[in-house]
Formats: structure tokens, C-alpha cells, sequence
């Protein structure tokens, strides 16, 4: 079937062979990791279909909205407000950033000692392999971390990237300083589309994305229960693909997933055959396709119940207060929204510190992985913080630093084997 994206994929300027490469291994990942568990609600499905779809059925939607006039987005960071690109007319879609497949090309360039989401994010756009950046009229970057920064000097000299500033603080100061950001990415995004973002678009488009988080997060509290109606591999793909899918017909998809999911839970119908401990995984994010952590824990026995990550809590919990009429009321309204996003970048954190405790207690954890990728200084420093704050809560916590390889299964394997062993003897 790909064949007939080949026209679509040659008009993008897509490296089409090596996409066939990395299709390959993808689906066979897909198929190991995720299609091969028991016990999965029906309304997966459609998940599924995505997923296969990703390179094929999802880019032709886009281009063909493109091709009426419409412009699409490309981001890489949960701090890019996806409602201001909504209220343009515009679509906002997730870059690849989670696969090992371009990193090797990378390394040619970047600097070893860098993460492999950053390395995997410029090695897409070495390649020409990642259809959504080639179908984007315009790629935001954010200033979130040292790693992206300067790796966005580097990929700005491969294609043209428009930074957000995102203040280091969660003040009132830093709040003056992002709502003049939005105000400026709100004039770059009116003069790319020629649509003017009024007050009523932006309530609209706001109202649209609080209903598909809304979603998100009716889907993760059915997972307090005690054999939760989910794994956590497939709850994490549905929190990937909502990067990548249109707003509303996700969010109705993922409304009719967490009404099954209701149903299964009230029924004691749940996704582990044989339930075990409880875990809440926190750290850095999972982007398509890394799916490596949670199928190697559940594989171990274990039930990955929550997250706290970009792609999952930090990314739906985080509210917009009621705003005012005025569309300056409802920009402040997102720039505190954004602003409430525990992300280590802040300093001080301590509501992320907070926020791990709140789930922990909330999903009723047995333990804590905190996840870091090698190279990621940022939480690897606040992993610290946040292993003595578990400790004083008597919540047992085990670090784990990696990467997107599959060069240290076994010794993960074994460390977290034995980190469930250390916790069946509690």
C-alpha cells in the first residue's frame, strides 16, 4: 500500500528509501511491543489504524488540507500553546523526535555527549525522513532546554525555525515575558495563514483543547483501579498520537476509549492478566515511537498505572483559567496555563516534586522509575531532588539512565527485575 504515498512523499521531499527502511522496523516494533498484548479495549483500534497510518493516511489529510489553503505547524515542546496555532485555522502536529533510526547521522554532527531526543529530532531533518516536519509550513522551537537551543541554531541552518522564548521562572516577571511571546507568535502565525486571531477563534480553539485533555486525563484516571482497563503501553501511544492527530476527531475517539474503559473498570474487567506492582513512571518524554521503558517494565511483571511526563500528566493536567472576553485576557489565560507546567526547565521545581508525590499517592504506586536519557542534564540534576523527596515519603524509587538503543535491555531488564523484587519483599 505505501507505494501509493510515493508521489505524495517525492512532492514533500522525502529521502522515500530510507522511510521505507525505518517503516520497516517501525511496524515490526509496533507489532512486538504493542499489538501482541492480551486484553485490549476495542476502541484501540482506531489507535492502531493511526499509527499504521502515520506516514501514509495522516500526511495526505495534511497535505490535502494544505493544498486548500491551509497551513500546518510543526512543533516540538507541550509549551507551544497548540490552541493560538487552532484560533489561526492553522494544525498544529508533533515532530519526530523518538526513534534511534536517524541518530547515527546525527552523531556526524552533534556533539556524542548529547540526548537522544535532540539527536534524534536533528537527524530527521539531516535525513528528510520525518513527513511531518516536510509537510510543516512552519517549525516552532522553544528554548526549553541547552540541548534543543543550540541544536535549533544547527537545524535553522537545514530549515527555517521560529524559537519561543520560554522564561526560566514561573513569576510574575516570567509571566510578562511569555504573554509578550504570545502576543509575537500570534502576529507570526496571523501573517502566515492571513487569518486574524480574534478573541471568539481563540475562545473556541481554547475550549477545543481543553476538551481533548479533558479526554486524556478521563482516560488516565481509570487507571486507579486496581487492575487498571489499560496497559500503560497502549495509554502512552494514545498520549503520543494526540501530537499528531486532529484535535476533534481525537478527542471524540479518546472520549469513546475512556467510556469503554469506564465500563471495563466498573465490570473488574482489566489489561493484566496477572496484576503486579504498581508503578508510576516520571521523567523525560516518550515521543513516538519509544515505547522501550514500559514494555520492558510491564514485560517484567510490573503495572505502569501512571506518568508524569510531557507526554503524559505535564502535558493535560495543567488548566486555563476562566479568561476574559477580551483576547488579551485569554492569552494571559494560556500563558498561565503554560506556565503551570512543572517541566525541570523551571527553577525552582518544586511543584514538580509535588506533583509526583500527588500521583503517587493518587494511583495508590507501589514504586517510582524516575526515566532520564543519557546526556539530559536537566532532569538527571532534578532526579536528585526528587529521589530524596520519594524517600522521605516511603515511596521507593529506582533512577534508570538511557537511551533510545537497545544496546542496555538486558542490564534494564535486570535492574528493574530486581527493583521488583526489592519491592514484592515490602
Amino acid at each position: 500500500m505505501a507505494h501509493e504515498y510515493h508521489s505524495l512523499w517525492e512532492r514533500l521531499g522525502i529521502n522515500i528509501p530510507r522511510l521505507e527502511q525505518m517503516r520497516l522496523g517501525g511496524g515490526e516494533s509496533f507489532r512486538r511491543v504493542v499489538l501482541s498484548r492480551e486484553h485490549r479495549p476495542d476502541a484501540m483500534a482506531y489507535f492502531d489504524d493511526l499509527m499504521r497510518g502515520l506516514h501514509t493516511t495522516r500526511i495526505r489529510q495534511l497535505q490535502d488540507f494544505r493544498d486548500e489553503g491551509g497551513k500546518v505547524v510543526g512543533i516540538f515542546c507541550v509549551f507551544v500553546p497548540e490552541d493560538l496555532i487552532l484560533a489561526a485555522g492553522a494544525v498544529p502536529v508533533g515532530l519526530c523526535s523518538g526513534s534511534p533510526f536517524t541518530i547515527d547521522s546525527a552523531d556526524t554532527v552533534l556533539p556524542l555527549n548529547t540526548c537522544a531526543l535532540v539527536k534524534s529530532a536533528y537527524g530527521f531533518e539531516m535525513e528528510k525522513v520525518c513527513p511531518y516536519s516536510l509537510v510543516s509550513d512552519l517549525i516552532i522551537g522553544e528554548t526549553t532546554c541547552d540541548g534543543k537551543k543550540k541544536m535549533y541554531e544547527l537545524f535553522g541552518q537545514l530549515r527555517d525555525i521560529y524559537i519561543m522564548e520560554v522564561p526560566q521562572k514561573q513569576n510574575e516577571q516570567a509571566c510578562a515575558l511569555f504573554l509578550s511571546e504570545l502576543r509575537e507568535l500570534r502576529c507570526v502565525l496571523e501573517c502566515m495563514t492571513g487569518n486574524v486571531i480574534t478573541a471568539e477563534a481563540l475562545a473556541d480553539a481554547t475550549a477545543l483543547h481543553e476538551s481533548k485533555r479533558q479526554a486524556m486525563e478521563r482516560i488516565a484516571r481509570t487507571r486507579r483501579a486496581a487492575n487498571p482497563p489499560i496497559n500503560g503501553t497502549d495509554a502512552l501511544l494514545v498520549n503520543q498520537l494526540s501530537f499528531v492527530d486532529d484535535s476533534e476527531r481525537f478527542t471524540a475517539r479518546a472520549n469513546a476509549l475512556a467510556s469503554e474503559l469506564e465500563q471495563r473498570a466498573a465490570a473488574g474487567v482489566g489489561a493484566y492478566e496477572r496484576p503486579g506492582p504498581r508503578l508510576l513512571i516520571t521523567g523525560c518524554p516518550m515521543a513516538l515511537p519509544n515505547w522501550k521503558l514500559p514494555h520492558l517494565v510491564e514485560a517484567a511483571g510490573a503495572m505502569v498505572v501512571a506518568e508524569e511526563s510531557c507526554v503524559g500528566s505535564r502535558y493535560f493536567e495543567p488548566r486555563a483559567e476562566p479568561a476574559g472576553a477580551d483576547l488579551d485576557g485569554q492569552l494571559e489565560a494560556i500563558c498561565r496555563r503554560q506556565l503551570a507546567t512543572p517541566c525541570p526547565s523551571f527553577t525552582p521545581n518544586s511543584r514538580r516534586i509535588e506533583d509526583v508525590l500527588r500521583l503517587a499517592r493518587d494511583f495508590s504506586v507501589n514504586g517510582v522509575i524516575q526515566y532520564t536519557l543519557q546526556f539530559c542534564h536537566t532532569f538527571a540534576h532534578e532526579a536528585v531532588k526528587l529521589d530524596a523527596a520519594l524517600e522521605q515519603a516511603g515511596v521507593p524509587s529506582l533512577q534508570l539512565e538511557t537511551d533510545y538503543s537497545v544496546r542496555d535491555t538486558e542490564q534494564l531488564r535486570l535492574r528493574i527485575e530486581a527493583f521488583l523484587e526489592t519491592l514484592s519483599r515490602r
